[in-house]
């Protein structure tokens, strides 16, 4: 269907271990595809969760958790890499500007809305070498993430290779001389943020523009997804870690400047943006981002609704100031 695919390979039903994707012509197993395919669907999920941490019960986190998806994650999968209405539209995603960050961000904003604030002061970064640890693990797994969406070795895959990095060290640069402007002093961890921005930016464009275009992709990733963050913390979102201002917001940019600087020069199998005099292609982008983003936001917020209905989606102040010994008899730390 348009909408929704189908259970024809449920449970890995019918699939055997010398099938390759894409048939006699293709060049990988199914079953690496699958589980490629399982990373993208838990990490989506997973990024929402950091916008609401500390906040929620266990119970309406793992209900949540199925439900979203089932009702977004899925369909938009279907819609735009599985052959359906978005992909039918013309609108284009290498590695999930939409599919992931978009609806993430989107989920994350209804998410925050609707659970509210923690009653816990935040106290910043807690551990600053641990960031850096992980802001490092991320780039570097982001080149499978985005270069491995051709799903090839070929010269696409090279160009998604250094699409990523470039993007991801001038966003980095633009948000770090942003916040020093902004704060007085040259900040490391808003320098990471700030290439994980790049990172969500140039996702969706990674293997259909030039190393050129890539660049603008990171000084405007680099600015929009930073004044995004500096609009949240205006209005006093308790967004944790910025789901939304940094992977909502890069996404979504992406998704648009894919529309504006997409060139078949670079992948045949891509599609010209307005630069190239396509107006077409960059209607189909804009179309598609609206919809996903009424959707993820709708959804979620309905889901948080209906989960509330059945199992306290909250957890008590009482419960919040030590969230974990009460919810799992556990802590994160020994004496």
């Amino acid at each position: 269907g348009g909408i929704i695919g189908n259970l024809d390979y449920a449970f890995l039903r019918g699939i055997e271990p010398t099938d390759l994707y894409g048939g006699a012509d293709g060049t990988i197993p199914v079953l690496l595809f699958v589980v490629y395919q399982m990373m993208f669907a838990i990490i989506t999920p997973a990024l929402i969760t950091g916008a609401f941490a500390n906040r929620i019960t266990f119970k309406a986190y793992l209900i949540f958790l199925v439900a979203w998806q089932l009702l977004v994650y899925f369909p938009f999968v279907h819609m735009i890499w599985g052959g359906g209405m978005l992909s039918e539209w013309g609108a284009l995603d290498f590695a999930g500007g939409i599919v992931v960050h978009a609806l993430a961000g989107m989920a994350a904003l209804a998410s925050v809305l609707y659970v509210g604030k923690r009653n816990v002061q935040d106290s910043g970064a807690h551990n600053v070498p641990f960031v850096a640890l992980g802001a490092a693990l991320l780039w570097f797994g982001w080149f499978g993430f985005n270069a491995g969406s051709e799903l090839a070795v070929d010269e696409i895959t090279a160009v998604a290779f250094i699409n990523t990095q470039i993007a991801a060290a001038f966003a980095a640069i633009t948000w770090l001389l942003l916040a020093w402007n902004y704060d007085g002093k040259p900040s490391f961890v808003e320098m990471l943020i700030g290439m994980i921005a790049g990172l969500a930016t140039i996702t969706p464009a990674a293997g259909f523009v030039s190393p050129q275009s890539a660049m603008i992709i990171g000084v405007a990733a680099g600015g929009v997804c930073y004044f995004a963050v500096v609009l949240r913390k205006k209005y006093e979102l308790d967004d944790a870690l910025d789901v939304w201002g940094v992977h909502g917001v890069g996404g979504a940019l992406g998704i648009v400047m894919l529309g504006v600087l997409a060139s078949t020069k670079v992948n045949a199998n891509g599609a010209d943006g307005l630069i190239s005099g396509s107006t077409d292609f960059f209607v189909a982008q804009v179309s598609a981002l609206v919809l996903a983003c009424i959707w993820a936001f709708a959804f979620t917020y309905g889901m948080l609704w209906g989960i509330d209905n059945l199992t306290p989606v909250r957890v008590t102040e009482e419960t919040e100031r030590n969230l974990d010994e009460s919810l799992h008899g556990e802590s994160a730390y020994t004496e």
